[in-house]
């Protein structure tokens, strides 16, 4: 039987200015401002994360412990993070499950979408932007995008639900003015009215939407409902934004960061959003950040004690050559020691009776098991603080990985979230107990 809707065509104008109208909808809990949320129940110790990728990885040999448990000897990098032993579990033996491409698959470190250097990819959402579409109203940023010598539009840890990539933040002295630093009257004023208009664009045409799904098959009708899903959300968004504006930002406890003007100034960067990250999350600001260290677009970068003089990927295919490996050494090295500094910061911080650290989960790594040969198998992974218990070396197969996935399920209900699946995952990090 023929279908009634055959001849019940719509030009593609008319449907998109259909598409975005369904958003005048009756006021729900869901959609109430943020900040009346916040403040009816405050939480002392939220839980947070941390995604940072380093896209040329470390060399193995010197990661990678050799024994397994709880008693493994620490190898030459994890020697660095000695005094944290019990605060981090590291990983051997994980991947992304079809993740492959070597270079390309550092796009999808917090995705796990499979194939990334094929044609017609597209990205899925990545850890933090699954957090930020269901907490993220609880803060004044739903997430927050950083980089370190991104190459711009082509590299991010953080993509929405449709596979679109969002640009990092390379400033840490923007970053820095984002938390901290109010406009004048007038310039929040005007950001209100720019939040209001994108609002009210979308609110204008609400009446077409009945007209619109009447005319329309089945499978087209999911498709806007699908569409529609998404702009509810962005208006919910746009709401919460709002609210945030007319509430005061918190007082800095350090001093505006002078930006590194060069990009061999990459340790400094790194220092220096590390630092971001502490304030933002010190200060409730977000509670979903990443952190994309692009160290192949990274030239012969500076570091004390050692001259490098080469550029960062180029000494990733070191070959075994001497120099180079021993340059390349050097750089991982001091990759462990900010990375140890970072540790102790948020440990250092108090919230009650436990510490920020406790209630932070940093997934550190890359996307290469080794730079060398671009393999994406075997990938080093750390799990720092985030109320697990650590102090042990899980070792999973080094032939037949291990879904690095599932340690994204055991983040994600470890943050509240009510969720047993996360891209290619079997279930949560086996192994891997709360304290």
């Amino acid at each position: 039987m023929q279908s009634h809707f055959k001849n019940r065509f719509l030009a593609r104008r008319t449907l998109l200015k259909g598409m975005g109208v369904g958003l005048a909808l009756p006021m729900l809990d869901a959609m109430r401002p943020a900040v009346a949320k916040v403040r009816e129940r405050k939480e002392s110790s939220p839980k947070r994360m941390i995604g940072i990728c380093n896209n040329l990885g470390l060399l193995p040999d010197k990661f990678f412990p050799t024994e397994a448990g709880k008693d493994y000897a620490l190898s030459p990098y994890l020697q660095l993070l000695e005094k944290h032993r019990q605060d981090f579990t590291v990983f051997s033996g994980v991947w992304h499950p079809d993740v492959d491409g070597g270079h390309p698959a550092d796009i999808c470190f917090l995705t796990a979408a499979p194939h990334p250097g094929s044609g017609g990819f597209r990205n899925t959402i990545s850890l933090d932007q699954f957090i930020a579409e269901r907490i993220g109203h609880l803060t004044r940023f739903p997430s927050m995008t950083l980089g370190v010598n991104v190459k711009k539009g082509l590299r991010s840890l953080s993509w929405t639900g449709a596979g679109v990539l969002i640009p990092c933040d390379e400033s840490p002295r923007k970053v820095y003015e984002q938390l901290f630093l109010r406009g004048s009257k007038a310039e929040v004023d005007a950001q209100l009215q720019r939040l209001a208009i994108g609002q009210s664009i979308m609110d204008a045409v609400a009446g077409q939407t009945q007209d619109l799904v009447r005319k329309l098959g089945p499978a087209d009708r999911q498709r806007v409902d699908q569409y529609l899903t998404g702009v509810r959300d962005l208006e919910i968004r746009l709401e919460s934004a709002q609210a945030w504006e007319k509430v005061p930002k918190p007082k800095p406890k350090i001093d505006a960061p002078a930006d590194p003007s060069d990009p061999k100034e990459y340790m400094d960067k790194v220092r220096l959003m590390y630092d971001m990250c502490r304030v933002a999350l010190e200060t409730d600001s977000t509670r979903a950040i990443t952190l994309m260290l692009d160290s192949v677009n990274s030239p012969a970068i500076e570091l004390k004690d050692t001259n490098v003089t080469d550029g960062y990927h180029n000494l990733s295919h070191h070959g075994q050559n001497a120099k180079k490996l021993a340059q390349l050494e050097a750089i991982d090295r001091g990759h462990m020691q900010l990375l140890n500094q970072l540790f102790s910061d948020l440990k250092a911080t108090q919230e009650g009776d436990s510490s920020l650290l406790d209630n932070t989960s940093i997934v550190y790594g890359s996307n290469l098991g080794d730079a060398n040969t671009h393999v994406t198998t075997n990938m080093p992974v750390i799990l720092a603080g985030g109320g697990f218990s650590h102090g042990q070396h899980l070792a999973f197969d080094r032939v037949n990985n291990y879904p690095l996935p599932n340690l994204f399920v055991s983040i994600l209900q470890q943050m509240g979230l009510p969720v047993d699946r996360f891209a290619t995952s079997t279930g949560t990090m086996r192994g891997l107990p709360i304290s």
